[in-house]
């Protein structure tokens, strides 16, 4: 299996940024029937880094977007496989790559509800309440500074 690819959002290909929009739309909005506006305008911005595993046949089997928020905070997100990929490990291999990155930074993300234990294999605890997110529950959880 190639190794992980990782770009800030300036140094991302045309053909990079289409493989990995198409995966997040094929989980997030076809496979998960969750309309919502993908594109958000983050992608390029020189701070935010991608993580991911390119597929054997082309495309992506794995993928993750870190934010650095202003306060110095990591944010992980529209963390998601490729249906192939699934069971395989790679997500755990992805957020391992995404906490190596993020170093001694604390690190938020906002989980679907369901995956909270897979999130809790890595430090994060949840904070607050449950709450809705484009029609699938979802729940804040962090992962203070080491």
């Amino acid at each position: 299996m190639a190794a992980f690819v990782s770009r800030r959002g300036p140094e991302l290909t045309a053909a990079e940024l289409h493989d990995l929009l198409r995966l997040r739309v094929d989980v997030f909005v076809v496979e998960q029937e969750c309309p919502y506006p993908e594109i958000d305008g983050l992608d390029l911005l020189p701070k935010t880094r991608h993580i991911w595993q390119p597929a054997e046949n082309g495309g992506v089997a794995g993928y993750l977007r870190l934010l650095q928020e202003p306060d110095g905070v990591v944010r992980i997100g529209r963390v998601c496989t490729s249906l192939p990929a699934r069971g395989s490990g790679l997500g755990a291999r992805l957020m391992e790559a995404a906490l190596d990155h993020a170093g001694e930074a604390e690190c938020v993300l906002n989980a679907q509800t369901y995956a909270q234990g897979f999130y809790a294999r890595f430090g994060f605890r949840p904070e607050g309440d449950e709450f809705d997110e484009d029609g699938i529950p979802h729940i804040a959880m962090r992962r203070s500074s080491r």
